[in-house]
């Protein structure tokens, strides 16, 4: 059987991209930006929060969560959902050598 797309591509690459993908909807921004604000809250609070089906965010915490953006503990009948603090440390870092990059770059 020959190599997934993914294998010819380092670790930190395939975390990256996967994250990317994850921000790359409006309502999982506006999730986590949420999340900052509250630091922790039961997914009942965020369909009070956001204009959306509670299937819908739903499954957009699914996929936050699949990514690693945010975790999730359950309490009761609830599950509450707090930021990943170490996948935003990953993105920090990454984001830190690309800006350092590019300000020391000298280009066209």
């Amino acid at each position: 059987m020959g190599a997934s797309k993914t294998d010819h591509f380092t670790e930190e690459q395939n975390q990256i991209a996967i994250v990317a993908k994850a921000l790359g909807h409006p309502a999982r921004i506006a999730i986590i930006e949420y999340l900052l604000k509250v630091n922790a809250c039961i997914c009942n609070d965020i369909v009070d929060e956001l204009p959306l089906a509670q299937s819908t965010i739903s499954q957009h915490l699914k996929e936050l969560k699949n990514a690693g953006l945010i975790k999730g503990e359950i309490e009761g009948n609830s599950i509450c959902y707090c930021i990943n603090e170490t996948t935003f440390n990953v993105l920090k870092e990454y984001f830190s050598r690309i800006i350092f990059t590019v300000t020391n770059q000298k280009c066209c």
